[in-house]
């Protein structure tokens, strides 16, 4: 690490922490100097997630680790309060929660029932709509703010994503229009990952994961830290004037509408 620490004094909170991209992301953080509020899910991620980012914290930044439910309002809400109670402000925010619960990752539209439709639309957007409602007045108030929300390449389509793929393209509109609606003090920006080292892509057969790796321009599945990194830019003073920007993070796939 060279140079002052990208991310010193600032508090971030990130959810999904204790996942291998949100535990990368909040890890990544604490090494450029931020405080970090853990929201997760499951007790024994979030208690990995708080282990990694110990392991890098900065000497006088502080970790908030706080177990939620972010698609239920008030979960939401009390690991923001959580925060706010440690930390008096929340400076970042990172939209990490998201994906599909189902068992079966890939399914045509006619074979899909109502209730997995409806649940793929809670989980990829209900925490952003709770948390930017929390973090986003105060924001605004600071003069200072940056959002960073995490879709898909799949928000261009993919045969048998079609839930997926349209949740994770509402949360790159969704990014676009709190862009405009927080301009011009808070930067909100959108990471678009390919296939990255997840726990689903751990799941894949080897011939697909084959399949996925040779598809990149740089012929492999992506890691976690490649996420990170991505994040750390957009949560950082680096990308002052970029907002409402959508960054593939895809080894080479463009996705487009």
């Amino acid at each position: 690490m060279s140079g002052a620490p990208r991310l010193a004094g600032r508090v971030a909170l990130v959810t999904g922490a204790g996942g291998p991209m949100g535990r990368s992301i909040a890890a990544r953080f604490a090494q450029e100097g931020a405080s970090l509020v853990l929201a997760e899910i499951s007790g024994n991620r979030l208690r990995e997630g708080q282990a990694a980012v110990e392991a890098a914290l900065a000497p006088e930044a502080g970790v908030v680790a706080h177990r939620a439910d972010v698609t239920q309002r008030d979960e939401a809400r009390a690991a923001y309060e959580a925060g706010m109670a440690r930390f008096g402000r929340i400076d970042i925010l990172v939209n990490v929660v998201g994906g599909i619960r189902s068992t079966t990752l890939f399914a045509p539209l006619c074979a899909l029932d109502e209730a997995r439709w409806d649940d793929t639309f809670r989980l990829n957007l209900k925490p952003a709509f709770h948390l930017v409602r929390l973090v986003a007045p105060g924001m605004v108030e600071r003069r200072y703010g940056k959002i960073v929300n995490v879709s898909s390449m799949n928000f261009a389509g993919e045969p048998g994503s079609s839930d997926y793929g349209a949740a994770k393209a509402a949360v790159a509109s969704l990014t676009r229009t709190l862009a405009i609606e927080l301009a011009p003090h808070v930067n909100v920006n959108c990471i678009a990952p390919g296939t990255i080292r997840t726990t689903v892509v751990s799941r894949m057969p080897p011939e697909e994961l084959a399949r996925y790796a040779a598809k990149p321009l740089l012929q492999r599945i992506g890691e976690p830290a490649d996420v990170a990194n991505a994040a750390l830019f957009l949560a950082s003073d680096e990308s002052a004037y970029i907002t409402g920007e959508i960054l593939a993070v895809t080894g080479g796939v463009w996705p487009a509408l």
